[in-house]
């Protein structure tokens, strides 16, 4: 068994991370197939003995036995039949060149078909389709790398333009997203592309609908399913968030304590202005002091004099 330098093999986590991040594409609904599917065989076959058995039948009325000649011309019909009546399911939109040129769309039911002239190019499926994509450790605007996977809705609503526009449609969907999220992450810093997913969603859908539409695609919604951090930035960002976060914290402690300080010093200015209210102001403090306490609190006498009417008198000059 071949052995690797261990420099070449990825992490426990890189490994984990990556397959995460790619996981997305095996929700991818089937590709669509340009070849009839088993109903339509059934169909067929089912056909080729209904129209066998009818030429048998005609055959030994008009020659009174069945021979060779009978048997032949029964399988001829039946192999003519076939060839010309066909069954689209109802989501199918069949594609029909003529000698090599388009001739028209046909379907859902049953449509008829020139044999050897007739071509079903495309048998297009019209329902809503699903496809993930994803952009492995591409780079951010301020150089971050990252892994982002996201899914696209889709649908083709002309399939003429499905068929003569591009070689495989359901591929190309599929390289067109994962470029546009490639263009859109290298635009956006890290910050953008994590908080403000719903309008990534808008561009890319936009960008992508430009691409697709010339084929006949319509892009139904894109939505960014997950964006995957290295853990070591993760850790960087976590110290950086918390930094922001206390830096924050103390800016509005300091408007607080400015406005505190501003309060403080008009409450000032009120007490040396008024005495009175300064010792109302002590009064208070001692009442809240007491109602706090379980003990007795003595207070001199001279404390209270201030509050006498005498007192009252003297500092209003009267």
């Amino acid at each position: 068994m071949k052995k690797f330098p261990k420099a070449t093999l990825p992490t426990g986590s890189q490994r984990r991370e990556r397959e995460d991040t790619f996981s997305i594409e095996a929700y991818n609904s089937p590709k669509t197939r340009y070849a009839d599917e088993n109903a339509g065989t059934i169909f067929s076959a089912a056909l080729f003995c209904a129209t066998a058995l009818i030429a048998v039948a005609v055959g030994w009325l008009i020659a009174g036995e069945v021979n060779v000649w009978v048997v032949a011309a029964s399988v001829l019909a039946s192999t003519f039949t076939v060839l010309t009546v066909r069954v689209a399911s109802q989501w199918e939109q069949v594609v029909i060149l003529r000698l090599g040129k388009y001739q028209r769309t046909a379907g859902p039911g049953v449509f008829v078909t020139v044999p050897f002239i007739d071509h079903v190019a495309l048998r297009a499926d019209s329902r809503v389709q699903l496809t993930g994509f994803g952009a492995e450790e591409a780079l951010t605007a301020d150089m971050v790398p990252v892994n982002v996977n996201a899914i696209v809705f889709w649908m083709v609503w002309n399939a003429e333009k499905a068929c003569m526009e591009v070689e495989d449609y359901y591929d190309s969907v599929a390289l067109a997203s994962q470029t546009t999220l490639r263009d859109a992450i290298g635009r956006k810093s890290i910050t953008d592309l994590i908080s403000r997913r719903v309008r990534l969603d808008e561009e890319l859908k936009a960008a992508i609908e430009e691409k697709t539409e010339p084929w006949g695609i319509s892009v139904l919604s894109v939505e960014i399913r997950d964006v995957v951090i290295p853990r070591s930035l993760q850790e960087d960002m976590s110290a950086e968030a918390r930094a922001e976060r206390e830096r924050d914290a103390r800016m509005v402690l300091a408007e607080v304590e400015k406005d505190i300080a501003a309060m403080l010093h008009e409450a000032s200015d009120i007490y040396r202005d008024d005495e009175c209210a300064f010792k109302l102001r002590q009064m208070h403090l001692l009442n809240e002091g007491v109602k706090g306490a379980s003990g007795t609190l003595v207070v001199p006498s001279a404390y209270t004099q201030g509050f006498t009417e005498e007192a009252a008198r003297e500092a209003t000059g009267q």
